[in-house]
């Protein structure tokens, strides 16, 4: 029974009164109360959404969180209700204000899930970079506009959560993850409760928005994690699913509300959403600071309404070039978009046209700049013989701060997160001298050597260089700059170990460049050499992935042998079969691709 809605919807009654999974979709509405008016026309977009992607991407092995990172994940068997509140009484009950709470979405084998609701709802806006469906004449689709002034008209009217917490804004092409998931080691170690916003996840979306703060105790995140002596062990936390529900619920009122009045043009972006809920969280949860990674670019990111304390910038390459420029020198100039005037910026020496573009723009903005350079070692250890244990060999060695000794000991494996590590080690001291700011409402932050080394050692930043398991190495290099990296961690592999490379990659990054970088380390043809190794291709659930053909054309380019999988998971079981006992399996280029096989490997 549909109840509650007007004359004029019965083509979206005949629509959500369809059978989906075999079982009956029934709407119903949870109060008496008369929807407000465009409720069901986003319900219609939706619901019509959802059914396109289950046709669109319908296949056997995609279970509850292996497509999150998929804008076209098929919808579930579920129950949806309302975040529930408690009132003055303490008793719960359907926040009233709310548009899911006014409707229930009810199947009839599953339990309420108002997190699976919000999850729904949110991939349903689709992914801003994803290529828009062509118009109705065939030719391409205009690509959606970033627009900084649409993020700010949203969160304004949220209460400017933004300008309520102090932050930290860090850029880059690489390494702009790891040195966020550091520094907010660090700072948790050192006493302060900081939120982490980092993009995109592996497995699930709540992984973006985390808090790190100081326990006295490893909290469940942290076990396996080496801990810190004293008290300068930290807990890490992602945002409860109830909380995400809630405040999803509460920027997607609040967007709807926007886009009726014609404040907003259209719907905010997967992007823009998840921004903005981190927003709210973090000021709801009165963090001392937020480390906020950028998703793209800098200058027009969602990211960049924030008045940062410091603005970072990590290692530049060639990235998105369809939104960032062609050349290093055009994509500096957009990712130091974030720098302020009068601010302050920690970098490194790096790509000439990258030094050359910030110097720059540094210079027009009268700001202060600090190098991390001073804090890149001159010599670390690593084992003399050339095994796994050196390939992936914890970055330690000893440097001098104010001279005072410092020990780091990160479990991020590889030479080039020293670099990252660097960055964070400078950032952290840069907040130590805020107090030179008189214009600065905010103190200095107060962060010792023994909290640094503390919160270096707890770092957590997954798919990394990450050993799941002794035949199972994950990387998340996504782009030639990526894979340079990786290509010398495997270099420190034996050269009899057997290796297999578990591929895939999207199709706006440069697959012909890292396929050249990768696929002639696994050549296992007569000229190659290495006749044990293999290439095993895998198709991504993602609108910007790389068709399995594209994969194998970028192989046979090369004259190395390679084949696909029809799925990942089929992929991962293919790459066991054929990798020989003392092998290892590489998996590796997207994100995506990382993600899920490690909730694969995770689950097994």
């Amino acid at each position: 029974m549909l109840t509650g809605i007007g004359k004029d919807d019965e083509s979206l009654r005949a629509l959500l009164s369809q059978r989906t999974h075999q079982s009956t979709l029934h709407l119903e509405a949870a109060s008496s109360r008369v929807l407000p008016d465009g409720a069901f026309t986003r319900l219609y977009r939706f619901a019509w959404s959802s059914r396109w992607s289950e046709e669109r991407f319908r296949t056997d092995q995609r279970e509850d969180s292996c497509c999150r990172n998929s804008p076209y994940r098929p919808i579930k068997r579920h129950e949806v209700a309302a975040p529930r509140v408690a009132g003055p009484s303490g008793r719960t009950g359907y926040e009233s204000g709310s548009r899911i709470g006014r409707m229930v979405f009810r199947e009839t084998d599953e339990r309420a899930d108002a997190y699976t609701a919000a999850i729904e709802q949110l991939y349903a806006l689709g992914q801003e970079l994803a290529p828009p469906p062509p118009q109705a004449d065939g030719t391409p689709a205009p690509r959606r506009k970033f627009d900084l002034a649409h993020m700010r008209t949203l969160c304004h009217a949220l209460g400017d959560p933004q300008l309520r917490f102090p932050s930290v804004l860090i850029a880059g092409t690489n390494g702009k993850g790891s040195t966020s998931a550091t520094l907010a080691g660090i700072l948790a170690a050192a006493g302060y409760k900081t939120g982490l916003y980092t993009s995109p996840h592996l497995v699930r979306v709540n992984e973006r928005v985390q808090i790190a703060r100081p326990s006295e105790a490893s909290s469940p995140e942290s076990e396996g994690h080496p801990q810190a002596p004293g008290l300068n062990r930290i807990a890490q936390q992602q945002i409860p699913d109830d909380v995400f529900a809630r405040l999803f619920v509460q920027v997607d009122d609040t967007a709807a509300a926007l886009v009726k009045q014609a404040a907003l043009p259209h719907p905010p972006s997967f992007f823009e959403v998840l921004t903005a809920l981190a927003f709210l969280y973090f000021a709801e949860e009165q963090v001392e600071l937020a480390v906020l990674e950028v998703g793209l670019g800098g200058r027009l990111d969602a990211t960049n309404i924030v008045e940062p304390l410091v603005s970072v910038l990590t290692d530049i390459a060639l990235d998105h070039q369809d939104y960032l420029g062609d050349t290093i020198a055009e994509i500096t100039r957009e990712k130091a978009g974030i720098l302020r005037p009068h601010g302050r910026l920690v970098t490194l020496p790096q790509h000439p046209e990258a030094n050359q573009t910030i110097g720059e723009v540094a210079a027009n903005l009268d700001l202060r700049a600090r190098s991390a350079a001073d804090f890149l070692p001159v010599r670390s250890f690593v084992p003399a013989e050339s095994t796994l244990d050196r390939a992936l060999a914890a970055n330690r060695y000893n440097l001098m701060i104010e001279g005072r000794p410092l020990e780091v000991d990160s479990p991020l494996a590889g030479h080039h997160q020293q670099r990252n590590i660097a960055l964070a080690i400078a950032t952290a001291l840069e907040l130590a001298c805020l107090e030179d700011l008189s214009n600065s409402k905010q103190t200095r932050y107060s962060v010792s050597c023994s909290a640094i080394e503390a919160g270096i050692r707890q770092t957590q930043w997954p798919g990394r260089l990450e050993l799941v398991s002794p035949d199972l190495l994950l990387d998340v290099a996504h782009n030639p700059a990526g894979a340079w990296a990786l290509r010398a961690a495997i270099a420190q592999l034996p050269e009899d170990r057997p290796r297999t490379l578990l591929f895939s990659c999207l199709r706006d990054k440069s697959l012909t460049e890292m396929s050249r970088i990768l696929f002639p380390l696994f050549d296992s043809s007569p000229e190659g050499g290495r006749l044990h190794d293999h290439i095993v291709l895998a198709p991504i659930a993602n609108p910007r992935a790389s068709t399995v053909a594209e994969l194998l054309a970028a192989a046979h380019a090369l004259d190395v042998p390679a084949h696909a999988a029809p799925h990942v998971e089929g992929a991962l079981a293919e790459a066991r079969r054929v990798t020989p006992p003392g092998g290892i399996i590489i998996a590796t280029g997207s994100v995506y691709l990382v993600g899920e096989v490690r909730r694969l490997a995770v689950k097994a």
